[in-house]
């Protein structure tokens, strides 16, 4: 059960087609939307980047002498690809003590909650795909330092995520009324 629960969905280019298969998940979407304000298919966007929705997503292994697996260059995991130091911050400030990395629940209250925070730290507003990408994969203390103008894979993952998430607002546009009157959200 837990397993099937957990997998994939069929089509993580569609939003329309995720809710509908994992229907409890657009719940908690719209929890975070209400809770923080942050837009479902901001969320959907992120999450997709990050880990195209695969709740055990870790960043490949480094190798030694290119065979040898050694460490992870990062302690990113799950849906939200959530770093250990950044994920305990957001335990502690809303004590959530049992919030888990692997729970999209989790995860999706975790991006918005850090697109709130980039939205006091940075001054980004919360439609700003691009803006808040930025935030969310260099930290909001590098982006004030503007490293994302050295940074190109940055500008190339925040220019995919903005256009991930236009295509997402577009489906949840033709999808949305008919997801809240089969999903009565209380």
């Amino acid at each position: 059960f837990f397993i099937a629960c957990s997998s994939i969905p069929k089509n993580t280019q569609n939003s329309c087609a995720i809710f509908e298969e994992r229907y409890l998940w657009y719940k908690h979407a719209k929890a975070s939307y209400k809770k923080w304000g942050a837009p479902i298919h901001l969320q959907l966007a992120f999450v997709k980047k990050e880990s195209d929705f695969n709740w055990l997503a870790k960043p490949p292994r480094k190798k030694l002498f290119k065979v040898i697996p050694f460490k992870r260059p990062s302690s990113s995991f799950g849906y939200s690809q959530a770093v250990n130091k950044t994920w305990e911050l957001y335990k502690n400030e809303t004590n959530n003590p049992l919030a888990l990395r692997a729970r999209f629940k989790d995860s999706v209250m975790f991006i918005g909650w850090y697109m709130n925070k980039t939205k006091k730290t940075n001054n980004i507003s919360m439609n700003d795909a691009y803006r808040q990408y930025l935030n969310y994969y260099l930290g909001w203390g590098n982006y004030s330092k503007k490293i994302y103008k050295t940074d190109k894979k940055a500008i190339i993952y925040a220019k995919k995520v903005e256009k991930q998430s236009n295509i997402y607002k577009n489906q949840l546009k033709e999808c949305q009324s008919n997801l809240n009157k089969k999903y009565i959200i209380f």
